[in-house]
């Protein structure tokens, strides 16, 4: 299967809040009510997912199998983060690109993901052989 819908320069963005919920101190990964790298890293993939859906034959999705990205700035709460991702190289089924994360001030977070093209049958069957 190609991805031929799907072309370098492709771009998508997504946006939360910062709240209590997203914060290192209650997701776990650290102990500062601060935007959380976890969830800095899940917008990110998720501007990557998104960008790709609409252009995948019905019956297919992506799967994330690599991400690679540096925080660089804390976001308190009650600020706006947004994540870009755009597209800078397809292989087969596998896409990379490059992710940014902003908040209202400053760039936060930068680095690169890649994502791969599944059958949802297909691949949700080899996750449930694992029971």
């Amino acid at each position: 299967m190609e991805l031929t819908e799907i072309t370098e320069g492709l771009k998508n963005s997504v946006a939360e809040m910062v709240t209590e919920e997203n914060t290192a101190v209650t997701m776990g990964s650290g102990t500062l009510p601060v935007y959380a790298t976890p969830a800095m890293t899940c917008l990110m993939e998720k501007a990557a997912a998104e960008a790709l859906e609409p252009l995948l034959p019905e019956g297919w999705t992506t799967v994330g199998i690599s991400l690679n990205v540096a925080h660089k700035a804390p976001t308190p709460i009650g600020l706006k983060v947004r994540a870009e991702a755009e597209v800078t190289a397809v292989d087969g089924r596998k896409v990379t690109f490059a992710v940014r994360a902003f908040d209202e001030r400053e760039e936060i977070g930068s680095g690169t993901h890649e994502r791969f093209a599944v059958q949802r049958d297909k691949f949700t069957a080899k996750a449930d052989s694992k029971r």
